[in-house]
């Protein structure tokens, strides 16, 4: 499905704040790396914010064994593909999800000059 970009926002912050916005607005008490919101109100347009956490992404890119810049390029596409549609609730969406960040990565490293 085909979709117009209207507005797309990443706000970076610390752990403590994104789990502050995942206990406000989810309800949920954890850490994580991304919390994408979708402001669109058509299936066919990207209107949203991506909030992320920078403490997370170096932490998971240190467990990786990944450079920090690309696991924050992967929590970035990520957030997009929540916004177009993707999920990642089921093993099946995961897999599916994890093929598209990677599909996106590498289209994103070979244009941006990135190394992994």
């Amino acid at each position: 499905m085909d979709k117009e970009l209207l507005s797309l926002s990443y706000i970076f912050m610390t752990d403590e704040q994104l789990l502050e916005v995942n206990r406000q607005h989810l309800d949920h008490d954890y850490y994580t790396d991304v919390i994408t919101f979708d402001n669109s109100d058509e299936l066919n347009v990207i209107e949203g914010d991506i909030f992320i956490s920078i403490d997370r992404v170096r932490d998971n890119a240190k467990q990786l064994g990944e450079k920090s810049s690309v696991e924050l390029h992967r929590v970035m596409v990520h957030g997009l593909l929540h916004l177009c549609g993707l999920g990642d609730k089921t093993e099946q969406e995961q897999l599916e999800m994890r093929a598209a960040e990677d599909r996106m990565l590498r289209l994103l490293l070979k244009d941006s000059g990135l190394k992994t």
